[in-house]
C-alpha cells in the first residue's frame, strides 16, 4: 500500500544515489515530488493554495500563515526560526522520502544535464505559488553582485497567474512596479528617513497595474514592485534575498530589518547606500510595461491534435536567460509526447492524466501532511527523448506548468514577442 503522508515515509540520508536511480527507473525518467510549504510572518495567506484551511498555520502562529508552495527546490527559505529543511523538496518512492538536492548532488547531470551541472554544481532555480489575501510591500531582489557583498546570490523572477487558482482576485489585484518616472533619489532616501513614522509614502511614487489571469510579468534584480493579491506561479534563481522599501502595508508594520536583511551590517542605517541598490533606470523606466509584461505564446501549432503547449514565462535579464517557463494543455482522451531541451519542475494545476510511467491528479483539498499526485521533476535526459503526456479524464482538460534551468529554451521567445502571435 502506498504511503498517503509524509509521516508514514522513512527519511534517508544516506544511499540517496540508489534510490534516486530506483525512483527514475520506476517513473521512466521523472520523480514524484511531495508538497513543500513555507510561511511567511509578515504576510496573509490567500487561502487559494488548496491546503486545508485548519493547517494554514501548520508551522505555529508565531511563525506565520502559509502563503507559498515552493517547486523542485533546493533552495532554503530564507526565514527566521525556519526547520532545517525549510523550503526543500524531497523525492518520494517506495516508502521513503530523501531531498532533491541530494539526489542531484549524487547523480550530477544525469539529474539536471550537463551544461547546467557542469557552470552551476546544482539546480540553482526554483518556482512557487505565493498565494496572499493583500498586497506585499514594495521591495526588490538583489542583483548578483549586491548580495555577493553578504556572500549571497540575486535573484530576478518571473510571474504567471494562472486563472486555475485565481477563481477570486482577493483584496489588490494591483502590482506597484518600479517608480514613476521623474522620481528623485532624494525623493527615495526621504521615504526611508519616514520609516517610523507610519506610512512612508513610497507608492506615491509608484504606477500600479491591474492584474490579469493568464498573463505575466518579468522582474529583474533590483527592480521596486508591489506584487498583488493574485495567486502567481514564480519561477525564480535559487535564492532568498529581498530588501522591504515599504513601511508599513494594509496597516502592518514592515520592521526594517526587511529592509536591510541582505545588505552589509556596516551599511544597516546608510540611507544612501540602500537607495543605490535600486536599478534607477529599469525603476524609471517609462516604456516599463512594454519591456516587462508577458502574454502566452504557443510553442507550435497543435491545437487540431487536441493538445497545445504555451510559453509563459519568457525573455532575458541583461542577456541571460536565467529561467523559462512553459504551460501544457491537454483535452479529455488525448495522449502526446513532448520533447524539450532541459530538465523541468511540473506542476498539475488541473484534471487527472499520466506522465510516462507516473499517474497525475490535481486535488482539490491538502492536508499539511499529505502526499500528492501533482508534482514531479523531469530529468534532462527523459525531457529530451521525450515525455508521454496523457489525458485520462473524459470531462475536463488536463493542464501543466513546467519551469526550466537557464539557457535551456534558446529558441524562446523574447519580451515583447506576444504582439506578434498567432492564436490557439
Amino acid at each position: 500500500m502506498k504511503a498517503r503522508n509524509v509521516k508514514e515515509l522513512k527519511t534517508i540520508t544516506k544511499n540517496v544515489r540508489q534510490a534516486a536511480q530506483a525512483a527514475l527507473d520506476q517513473g521512466g525518467g521523472v520523480v514524484r515530488l511531495a508538497p513543500c510549504w513555507v510561511p511567511r510572518s509578515f504576510l496573509q495567506p490567500g487561502k487559494r493554495l488548496k491546503l486545508k484551511p485548519e493547517d494554514l498555520y501548520a508551522f505555529g502562529l508565531d511563525r506565520g500563515g502559509i502563503d507559498e508552495r515552493w517547486f523542485a527546490s533546493t533552495t532554503a527559505a530564507a526565514n527566521e526560526n525556519r526547520t532545517p529543511d525549510e523550503g526543500l523538496s524531497y523525492i518520494v518512492s517506495d516508502g521513503v522520502r530523501f531531498q532533491l538536492k541530494d539526489a542531484i548532488a549524487d547523480l550530477g547531470a544525469a539529474m539536471i544535464g550537463e551544461a547546467i551541472w557542469k557552470k552551476y554544481r546544482r539546480w540553482p532555480v526554483y518556482s512557487k505559488f505565493f498565494d496572499n489575501m493583500g498586497p506585499i510591500p514594495h521591495h526588490m531582489h538583489q542583483s548578483a553582485e549586491e548580495a555577493a557583498l553578504v556572500k549571497q546570490e540575486g535573484k530576478p523572477e518571473g510571474y504567471y497567474f494562472p486563472a486555475q487558482h485565481n477563481q477570486t482576485g482577493n483584496n489588490f489585484p494591483y502590482t506597484f512596479f518600479g517608480l514613476t518616472p521623474g522620481t528623485t533619489k532624494a525623493q527615495v532616501r526621504k521615504c526611508l528617513e519616514d520609516w517610523n513614522t507610519g506610512d512612508n509614502g513610497l507608492l506615491d511614487l509608484a504606477p500600479a497595474y491591474r492584474l490579469k489571469p493568464g498573463t505575466g510579468w518579468l522582474v529583474p534584480p533590483c527592480i521596486l514592485h508591489a506584487p498583488g493579491s493574485l495567486c502567481t506561479y514564480e519561477p525564480q534563481w535559487g535564492s532568498d534575498v529581498f530588501g522591504m522599501y515599504q513601511s508599513l502595508v494594509e496597516g502592518r508594520e514592515v520592521p526594517w530589518s526587511l529592509l536591510v536583511k541582505d545588505m552589509p551590517k556596516a551599511k544597516h542605517k546608510d540611507l544612501d547606500f540602500i537607495v543605490e541598490q535600486l536599478d534607477w533606470e529599469g525603476n524609471t523606466d517609462p516604456d516599463f510595461k512594454e519591456h516587462h509584461y508577458l502574454e502566452p505564446i504557443p510553442v507550435a501549432d497543435t491545437c487540431k491534435e487536441g493538445w497545445v503547449d504555451k510559453w509563459i514565462v519568457y525573455g532575458r535579464v541583461k542577456g541571460v536567460q536565467y529561467f523559462s517557463a512553459k504551460e501544457l494543455t491537454l483535452k479529455p482522451g488525448v495522449k502526446c509526447k513532448v520533447k524539450d531541451k532541459g530538465a523541468y519542475g511540473l506542476q498539475v494545476i488541473q484534471g487527472e492524466g499520466r506522465m510516462n510511467k507516473l499517474n497525475l491528479n490535481c486535488p482539490k483539498l491538502i492536508g499539511f501532511h499529505d502526499l500528492t499526485e501533482d508534482e514531479v521533476f523531469c530529468t534532462a535526459e527523459a525531457a529530451r527523448a521525450g515525455v508521454t503526456f496523457e489525458n485520462t479524464s473524459v470531462t475536463e482538460p488536463l493542464v501543466m506548468l513546467r519551469y526550466f534551468g537557464p539557457e535551456v529554451n534558446p529558441d524562446a521567445p523574447e519580451g515583447g514577442d506576444h504582439m506578434k502571435r498567432c492564436g490557439c
